[in-house]
């Protein structure tokens, strides 16, 4: 930018918050702060930043917050979940998958990213026991792919979604200094990454910021995929005229997360230095249980609940996380959206967007152990 608009830009900042402060300061003093905000503004409208999974729901939710700071984004998904109309408007949009490498080895080189951030991954926790190879593939090998272009073109820092899935069981509420011990594959792969991320930065210099959600809902969120996502499920479930189908007796807890106390995060993380090369768990404090969620969302749906008990499966029965360290550096951005706020929202959205319907998983792997209700799909 010539120096002079620049100059002027910078004035105008000032003058601005002289008008809407009332300490006192002289403009001449607002203005040296504003540089500071100017020349951080500018740097981010001058770099590109990819975003992968960002027709996804965290994904695009992460891609508007960024494109707000000024970011100029490169918006990647293969539509295996996703919908290319959530994309935010002015991201660029690519179609394809982090799986392909000549793909990703393209985009890196034809772009320049300085920055990228990780959100594309099948996140089915219970059918990755089934889908081994495919999870391995889409979570791990393709994860490598990226973290090997972001050290081959010097990308200054690598934002990645893990998840809670990585503790295992038996540890709450689960802290970031916990020792991992991911019980399925998904959670393996998830920590794979991780482990990879923390070698790349020792090996390479290639700084990361780590984040473990759990649970998220929201907005935007895939309400027609029958594995993952209880809210969703629910609530498409309803929509349908159908019990919500509930796995065992529904005392299993989980803390869920509004997306508004996600996505913010994730997104500002590469303005805090104090984030770097950290890992942080990201969402709700409290849990509830699966039977309480239910109650919960059937009165934001207007509905007396229905609910259809299936055999159990194997999965964690109680996950919730500690937020001490995310409270620290992020403390300012958390909004705590409580659960019946956030249910409330999503179903107005849901109610919008109407029911989705669902297929089955047509590439399962594994058939021994996969829970009744999932077989019978395959075979209606």
């Amino acid at each position: 930018m010539h120096f002079r608009r620049r100059s002027k830009l910078l004035t105008l900042i000032a003058q601005v918050l002289s008008r809407r402060m009332s300490t006192g300061w002289s403009a001449g003093r607002l203005k040296i702060l504003a540089i500071g905000w100017g020349v951080n503004r500018l740097t981010l409208m001058s770099s590109k930043t990819l975003v992968t999974g960002a027709a996804g729901f965290i994904g695009s939710h992460v891609c508007r917050h960024l494109l707000a700071a000024g970011h100029r984004i490169v918006a990647l998904d293969d539509l295996s979940g996703g919908f290319q109309d959530q994309v935010p408007s002015g991201a660029e949009f690519v179609v394809g998958s982090v799986t392909d490498t000549k793909l990703i080895n393209r985009l890196f080189a034809e772009h320049k990213f300085e920055y990228v951030f990780h959100l594309a991954a099948y996140a089915a926790e219970g059918l990755s026991h089934f889908i081994k190879h495919f999870n391995y593939t889409n979570n791990l090998l393709g994860s490598v792919n990226l973290i090997n272009a972001a050290v081959n073109h010097e990308v200054k820092c690598f934002v990645f979604t893990s998840s809670i899935a990585v503790y295992g069981r038996n540890q709450l509420p689960m802290t970031e200094a916990a020792t991992p011990q991911p019980e399925d594959p998904y959670g393996i792969a998830k920590y794979a990454v991780e482990l990879d991320l923390k070698e790349a930065h020792e090996m390479f210099g290639l700084n990361y910021v780590i984040f473990r959600p759990h649970n998220v809902y929201g907005e935007n969120q895939n309400i027609g995929d029958r594995y993952r996502n209880v809210i969703g499920i629910f609530m498409n479930q309803i929509m349908q005229n159908q019990p919500m189908t509930v796995f065992g007796d529904g005392k299993q807890t989980r803390a869920f997360s509004h997306i508004d106390d996600v996505a913010p995060i994730i997104a500002a993380s590469i303005t805090r230095p104090a984030a770097y090369n950290q890992i942080f768990n990201v969402g709700a404090d409290k849990p509830y249980s699966v039977l309480e969620l239910a109650t919960v969302i059937a009165k934001a749906m207007g509905v007396t609940p229905n609910i259809k008990h299936l055999e159990a499966r194997n999965e964690v029965v109680d996950a919730y996380s500690s937020h001490e360290k995310v409270q620290s550096v992020f403390g300012d951005l958390i909004k705590n959206v409580s659960l019946e706020d956030g249910i409330n929202r999503m179903a107005a959205w849901a109610k919008r967007q109407g029911p989705r319907r669902s297929q089955p998983f047509s590439g399962i792997e594994v058939m021994k152990k996969l829970p009744p209700s999932w077989a019978a799909d395959l075979k209606a």
